[in-house]
């Protein structure tokens, strides 16, 4: 049975825009080639970091939503490991209740912003 799980990993800050998108797309291949399911891409943009990693102080964020089998997880996380575009990440096993927080957080920002009112004119 699949489970759903969350990854937020943050890849150095020297990578180009193509290097960051090949990066993604090697973990969301990854898991879909291991029979997982992608939820959700997201991508923060670059960061100041809270402490700096590597003599780094700023990073890419980016997260991943997939759902996979608990047995993938070892295999995905070595992959992180071993990548030295990637300075940090953390995959956690979502629970019904974070995955209901997911789903409602997408969808408010998928949702149009409203355009301000404009003011009335004074004549």
């Amino acid at each position: 049975m699949l489970k759903q799980y969350e990854t937020v990993f943050i890849a150095t800050p020297v990578l180009s825009d193509a290097q960051m998108k090949e990066a993604v797309e090697k973990y969301t291949k990854l898991i879909t080639d291991n029979g997982g399911e992608i939820v959700n891409v997201e991508d923060w943009g670059l960061k100041k970091l809270a402490y700096p990693i590597q003599k780094k102080t700023t990073g890419f964020y980016h997260l991943i939503e997939f759902k996979a089998n608990p047995e993938f997880i070892a295999k995905y996380e070595i992959q992180f490991k071993r990548d030295e575009r990637i300075i940090r990440f953390q995959t956690v096993s979502m629970d019904k209740h974070a995955v209901a927080y997911a789903e409602r957080r997408r969808a408010r920002m998928n949702e149009p912003k409203a355009a301000p009112a404009e003011a009335p004119v004074n004549e």
